[in-house]
C-alpha cells in the first residue's frame, strides 16, 4: 500500500504539478504586491481614490455593497495587465526574437540564450527586489 503511495508521489508529473504551485504561489505574491503596491496608488494619483468599499446603495431594506465588486474588477483587471505587460509580452517577443534567428540562419549557441523559464525567473527577481528596496 505504501508502496503505491510512493510511486504515485515520486510519478514526473506529480511533482511537476507540485513545482508549478509552489512557483505559482510565489508569484501570485509578486503580482499582488505590484498590483497592491504600485498600480493601485497610481490609480488612486489619478482618479482621487482606490478604495470603492464604502460605495453602497438601499432598496427595499437591502443594502448592496456594489464598491467591494468594483474593488474586485480593478483588481483582477490590474493584474491580468500586470501578467500580460510583465510577462507574456516579454516572452512572446523573445520567442519571435529566437524564431527570426532561426529564420535568417543564425547559429546562437544554446548557452548564450536564456530560456523562457530563466527570463521569467529574472523578472520575479527583479520585482522582489524593487519591492524589498521600496
Amino acid at each position: 500500500m505504501l508502496k503505491g503511495f510512493k510511486e504515485f508521489i515520486l510519478r514526473g508529473n506529480v511533482v511537476d504539478l507540485a513545482v508549478a504551485v509552489v512557483i505559482g504561489t510565489a508569484f501570485t505574491a509578486v503580482v499582488t504586491a505590484l498590483v497592491k503596491d504600485l498600480l493601485t496608488p497610481l490609480i488612486a494619483a489619478i482618479f482621487g481614490k482606490h478604495d470603492f468599499s464604502a460605495l453602497f446603495f438601499t432598496a427595499n431594506k437591502s443594502k448592496f455593497a456594489y464598491g467591494d465588486f468594483i474593488n474586485a474588477v480593478i483588481q483582477f483587471v490590474l493584474v491580468a495587465a500586470a501578467i500580460y505587460f510583465f510577462v507574456i509580452v516579454p516572452v512572446k517577443k523573445l520567442t519571435e526574437l529566437r524564431a527570426r534567428r532561426r529564420a535568417a540562419g543564425e547559429e546562437a549557441e544554446e548557452a548564450d540564450i536564456p530560456s523562457d523559464e530563466l527570463l521569467v525567473l529574472r523578472e520575479i527577481r527583479d520585482l522582489l527586489g524593487a519591492q524589498r528596496s521600496a
